[in-house]
């Protein structure tokens, strides 16, 4: 890994080889996931269309509301398909392909569940979030301090809680679409994995008036 790009990774062999065996597990105790579902009741809108952006075989959405449609796009179908939350999904690699196929302000909220540190291209996708959420819609971030360290990029190992906190907020700032940006810490109490998100919500006068 080299200091002149700090979106590099140990392992910059195709993504598809170390994604393509399904991962059936959480990546955050229980108390971090409870945490995240608690999250994601606080801020998605129940009824609305959500983007599950990273999914896999779990979104951690509240059971006791129902959402009009739950979109994922990840990298392995066989974890997208086994996910009961979503009403359908797009297999895809963000780091080789960041831009999204839905159509402008199709979602009323969104999110990525401890994924961002793999994304090798994060303000490019973070302006597609802002292409396809409607304004006002919020879109959530949220990390803890696990990862696969061959995957993710060296800025993000480089990097305490703090300044992940910091990195993150930057990507929505970067786009220059997003405001209302909050920077939370939802860590459980005791021993257990920290959790942290940023908030941010989409800008009124960005995107069209289009379905």
């Amino acid at each position: 890994m080299t200091a002149n790009n700090p979106f590099q990774r140990y392992d910059e062999t195709d993504d598809r080889q170390f994604y393509g065996q399904p991962r059936l597990v959480n990546h955050i105790d229980e108390a971090a996931v409870r945490a995240t579902t608690h999250l994601y009741a606080d801020y998605l809108p129940a009824g609305g269309n959500i983007l599950d952006l990273m999914s896999s075989w779990v979104s951690h959405l509240p059971t006791n509301i129902q959402y009009g449609r739950v979109a994922g796009l990840g990298m392995n179908e066989v974890e997208l398909k086994a996910n009961p939350q979503l009403t359908e999904y797009v297999v895809q690699n963000l780091n080789q392909t960041p831009s999204l196929s839905y159509r402008d302000n199709t979602f009323d909220g969104g999110m990525v569940t401890v994924s961002v540190q793999y994304l090798t291209q994060p303000v490019i996708v973070y302006r597609e979030l802002a292409r396809v959420l409607r304004p006002g819609s919020p879109f959530l971030t949220v990390f803890s301090n696990r990862m696969f360290p061959t995957k993710a990029v060296a800025i993000w190992q480089s990097l305490d809680d703090l300044g992940h906190q910091q990195l993150v907020r930057s990507y929505y700032e970067q786009t220059g679409l997003f405001d209302q940006i909050e920077v939370l810490d939802r860590s459980p109490r005791g021993w257990r994995d920290p959790l942290f998100a940023v908030v941010g919500r989409v800008k009124d006068e960005i995107g069209s008036t289009d379905d």
